[in-house]
C-alpha cells in the first residue's frame, strides 16, 4: 500500500505558476493536487486526454469550452479531450482541486 499526502510531496513546476503536486503518476493515469490561492488561475489550455476535476475545497469557477460555471466542494467536472478548459479562483479563500487525466497523456498539453 502506498499513501501520499500533498503536504509532504514536492511541488511540481508548471506553466501556470500555481501549487501543483503529483499525487499519482503511473503509465496509466495522472492525478494532480492543485492549490489556487485567492485570485490565481490556470492558463486556458487543451489536454490530449479526458480530464476530471474534483473540488476538495472552495468555490472555483471552471471553464470547459465556452461554458464557465462556479462549482463547489465535492463537485466533479468532466472536460473532454481536445477542449479548452481552465480553473479560476475568483474568491478570497483557497481552492483545492484534484485533476485526473485518464489515460495518462503521452503528448504535451497546449497552453493558449
Amino acid at each position: 500500500m502506498k499513501i501520499r499526502n500533498y503536504k509532504k510531496l514536492e511541488v511540481a513546476k508548471n506553466p501556470h505558476g500555481i501549487q501543483s503536486t503529483k499525487m499519482y503518476d503511473t503509465d496509466d493515469a495522472l492525478i494532480t493536487h492543485l492549490v489556487l490561492k485567492a485570485g490565481e488561475s490556470l492558463k486556458p489550455h487543451i489536454t490530449p486526454v479526458d480530464v476530471a476535476f474534483y473540488v476538495l475545497e472552495g468555490k472555483p469557477t471552471i471553464m470547459v469550452d465556452n461554458e464557465k460555471i462556479q462549482v463547489t466542494k465535492d463537485d466533479i467536472i468532466e472536460s473532454p479531450k481536445d477542449i479548452v478548459h481552465c480553473i479560476y479562483n475568483d474568491t478570497d479563500n483557497d481552492v483545492r482541486v484534484l485533476v485526473m487525466k485518464l489515460p495518462k497523456p503521452t503528448t504535451q498539453t497546449k497552453i493558449l
